[in-house]
């Protein structure tokens, strides 16, 4: 309902353009990307809308990121539910995924959490610019970037989004911290902020397993990203860059490549390796109930410990004395087989409809697009504005899906294992796999 409020807003308020108004399908897809908080554009936000236009598209953007952010800690919170007794014993401690967070209290924490980090945002942004242009300017540059970079959109208000900034590292920090924040997760957060009280006042506090799983994962994978992309285009990409800022920008790539889509260099001048790695992180994304699409990092690192259990011969994966309940490895698995099919499939239809269009851009580019709208990053290599309207359509499904699907099928699978259980089996018969 938001996109189709958003999409009719484009077409009948006034004073939101610089010139001609957007055509219905391109309205429909801004308001897609802005609500999915994905950041693809068919037009430049800096210079294709006036200061009103970009006022809209922001509180698309703000609107969709809270409604996001509320709605997937609900889910997440619901499927948290106690466990059986058998499950209680192979885990051994409660089984709730995050007990200490009250549902009665979760929209006004999301709220205050969100509006509280975007102000400070803002303001750290506001001095990192202020000397660069007219404190007016300097304000609305900070409040848009401060909002986008929290809710993981990727809008810009500058036609080359941050390239202007590669040389300048405050800037470039502070929408890394606001991005990695925004994808950690309203649950992590508010477990953080419990914990640091608990240890003012001398209490014992315990982080959750999927607080601590998600702050490992996401350490790990912006260490080992920002490594690749230093080593992959320390030469290259990052060339004109000084050795302090070519890691600076490395980073700001690894981080916002899983959430963001921010660009500080043109990934169609990167190397394919490079902009394959980019394609591996958009896939895994941020972690759950965040700002951030994707598989999701406890997805990944789920499946990771269900094949190092097996390797080692082990029936129940296990991880920091905690083992994880079966049901929730299945979802694991689940999620990453259909989330592969389906962008798989995006990819494979995208291309076949652009053969035509072969001269200027080739399959790392459509590859990228997909993976970009479905995992809600909304980095491109150049692809998005040249796109048919057909694929458009396809680009636009495939940036509610991922924002809305993952989860919806997480719950699917969740309600069907509760209410689908039956006290029988069908006789085992092996099949051949490798």
């Amino acid at each position: 309902m938001l996109v189709l409020l958003g999409t009719l807003g484009f077409k009948l308020l006034p004073g939101l353009y610089t010139g001609e108004p957007l055509s219905w399908l391109d309205a429909l897809f801004t308001s897609a990307s802005a609500v999915c908080v994905t950041g693809l554009i068919v037009e430049d936000t800096a210079t294709y809308f006036t200061r009103w236009g970009q006022v809209y598209i922001l509180l698309l953007i703000q609107i969709g990121g809270l409604g996001i952010i509320t709605f997937t800690s609900l889910i997440i919170i619901a499927l948290g539910r106690r466990l059986s007794l058998r499950q209680e014993a192979l885990a051994g401690s409660r089984s709730e995924i995050t007990p200490q967070v009250k549902t009665k209290h979760l929209l006004r924490d999301v709220a205050l959490f969100t509006l509280t980090l975007e102000l400070i945002g803002a303001v750290l942004l506001l001095v990192a610019w202020r000397k660069d242009m007219p404190l007016g300017e300097a304000m609305w540059h900070a409040v848009f970037h401060s909002i986008s970079s929290f809710c993981n959109a990727g809008f810009s208000t500058f036609s080359d989004s941050m390239v202007s900034w590669q040389h300048r590292p405050m800037p470039l920090m502070i929408v890394m911290l606001l991005i990695v924040i925004g994808g950690l997760g309203f649950l992590t957060l508010e477990e953080l902020y419990l914990h640091a009280r608990a240890r003012q006042q001398r209490r014992m506090f315990r982080l959750s397993l999927h607080s601590r799983i998600v702050l490992v994962m996401t350490g790990v994978l912006i260490a080992g990203g920002a490594a690749l992309y230093a080593m992959l285009e320390w030469n290259g990409a990052l060339g004109r860059i000084s050795p302090g800022g070519r890691v600076v920008n490395a980073l700001f790539m690894s981080v916002t490549a899983r959430t963001a889509g921010f660009n500080t260099i043109d990934y169609s001048t990167a190397r394919d390796a490079t902009n394959f790695l980019t394609v591996i992180l958009m896939f895994i994304g941020g972690s759950p109930g965040s700002m951030a699409g994707g598989i999701k990092t406890t997805t990944i690192a789920l499946i990771g410990l269900l094949a190092w259990s097996r390797m080692r011969g082990e029936e129940i994966p296990s991880v920091a004395s905690r083992s994880v309940p079966e049901e929730t490895i299945q979802r694991a698995v689940g999620l990453f087989v259909v989330a592969f099919g389906v962008v798989t499939a995006c990819i494979f239809m995208i291309a076949a409809i652009e053969a035509d269009d072969a001269v200027l851009h080739h399959f790392l580019h459509y590859m990228f697009e997909a993976a970009s709208a479905f995992n809600t990053v909304g980095l491109s290599m150049g692809v998005t504005a040249d796109l048919s309207e057909t694929s458009k359509v396809i680009v636009i499904l495939m940036m509610f899906v991922g924002r809305v699907g993952p989860l919806s099928f997480a719950a699917a699978l969740a309600r069907m294992r509760r209410h689908g259980d039956r006290d029988f089996r069908y006789a085992y018969e092996d099949v051949v796999v490798g």
